[in-house]
This record gives structure tokens, sequence and C-alpha cells, in this order.
């Protein structure tokens, strides 16, 4: 029997290097993404430090910091995978602009951006190493924002035979519509759909705009959150279909 895959892109305000605010939020979002049964739920790019690149060598994560193991708990807890962005420790070398994946089952994985913007190579050094993962039978490829204006990235996703390409990133409002062309141009070359999470909040320096959206394997827009409030966009995607919904999610005193 065909399994559902269910996605939540979370649009989450980040604090400039304030990652006890920051985690509290994203634990919002993991319990709604769960009440709204996800599997997986996903943030933007440094969600939990802001897109603070000067900040990412003094706040630079590594297993032992307890934010990881906050986000591992709270994934046991809730029976779901999650994926934030943090700067990532690299012995000898820059920090990487990373991903933390946290599964259900205690296990934890990194993935490092390996496209970097213009200005982010002063702080931050490039990974090297594609990474997917699998839920649902479902072979889920991760690229870190300008991983996917490069087209060798997006190919690799497909040459991983992914059945998904998922983006965490920064966009900003005049950066959006530009960005979205390319994003369905990846899903209409390679016959997988997309999704985006971005930033709501201004983050180093960077007004961004929300509109969390994903596109189906045709190219076509399939859901829009179409703005920047506080929520999540829930994808739910099975084999000949991709839906999505947003719902807000009350700011609790943040």
């Amino acid at each position: 029997m065909e399994q559902t895959l269910i996605i939540g892109l979370a649009q989450a305000p980040a604090k400039r290097g304030d990652i006890k605010a920051n985690l509290r939020t994203h634990l919002m979002h993991v319990e709604q993404s769960s009440q709204l049964g996800a599997n997986l739920v996903v943030f933007p790019e440094l969600s939990l430090t802001g897109y603070e690149l000067d900040l990412a060598d003094e706040l630079a994560f590594d297993l032992s910091t307890p934010a990881i193991n906050a986000l591992s708990s709270a994934a046991t807890a809730h029976n779901i995978t999650i994926i934030a962005g943090c700067p990532l420790a690299v012995p000898d070398s820059k920090p990487h602009i990373a991903a933390v994946i946290c599964f259900p089952n205690g296990e934890i994985e990194f993935y490092s951006k390996q496209y970097l913007h213009d200005g982010e190579g002063t702080y931050c050094a490039a990974g090297k190493t594609n990474y997917v993962l699998n839920i649902n039978n479902k072979c889920i490829a991760l690229a870190v924002c300008a991983d996917f204006t490069e087209p060798e990235h997006a190919q690799g996703a497909a040459d991983n035979k992914a059945d998904l390409y998922l983006v965490s990133a920064l966009i900003s409002p005049t950066g959006f519509t530009p960005d979205a062309n390319i994003l369905s141009g990846i899903a209409r070359n390679h016959a997988f759909p997309v999704l985006l999470c971005n930033h709501i909040s201004k983050t180093g320096g960077w007004d961004t705009c929300g509109k969390n959206s994903a596109w189906n394997a045709q190219g076509e827009l399939a859901g829009t959150s179409d703005n920047a409030q506080q929520g999540l966009l829930i994808c739910t995607m099975s084999k000949n279909h991709l839906s999505a919904q947003f719902h807000s999610l009350q700011e609790s005193g943040y």
C-alpha cells in the first residue's frame, strides 16, 4: 500500500543569536506539526540562531549542544523527524551553514550547505556531500538556500533517485519571484515535487517574506502560505498527488 508523507514547513520567527528563545519557537512548531499528523517538520536556514553569519563561529553547534539534545528528545516524544538550521562546528575549519536532522529513533545527522552566497565564505566554509533521508519509503533530498541555484545540486538529487527536493532557505521579497521560478523549473525538469521553507523575520540584515510553497512534479504551484505569518504549511504527498494547507500558530508570548 502506498504511504502518504506529511511535511510541515515552519514559518518561525528568529531572534538574533538567542538560541533559547528560538528553540522554544521550534518546539511549538514541532508540537503543532505532530498534532497535524506530520511525519517531518522543517525550519528555515540557520533557524536556531537566525541568519547571523558574524555569530556563526561563536555559536557553532556540535552533538553536545543542548538545543540539539532538546530537538532530538522532541523528535522521539512526538514521533516526528525534525530538520532545523544551525552553524556547525568543523575541526580545523570555519563553521558550516548546516541543517541538523533529528530522527524519532534518537539518531542525529547533519547536512552542510555546499554552495555559498557571496559573503558567506568570509565566515563559513562549504560542505562537500549531498544528503538524502528516507521517510515512509520516500527519498528526500535536502538543499540549503543557494544549493538550489546550482543545477548540479538538483541533478545530484535526481541521480540519488529522490522523490522530493526539500529546500531550507532565506529568501527576500525581491528575490522570491525569480527563486520561485528556479524552484518550479527544478520540479518540472526532474519530475519531483519541490518544497520551500523560508524565514519570516528580518534576520542578518535581510528582509524576508515567508510564502512557504510546494510545487508538484509538473512544476505547478500546489500550495503556498502566501503570507509571512507564524505557522505551518502542511504538505501532503502521495505518489500522484501533492496538496498544501497553511495553519497559523499563535505567538504564545514569543
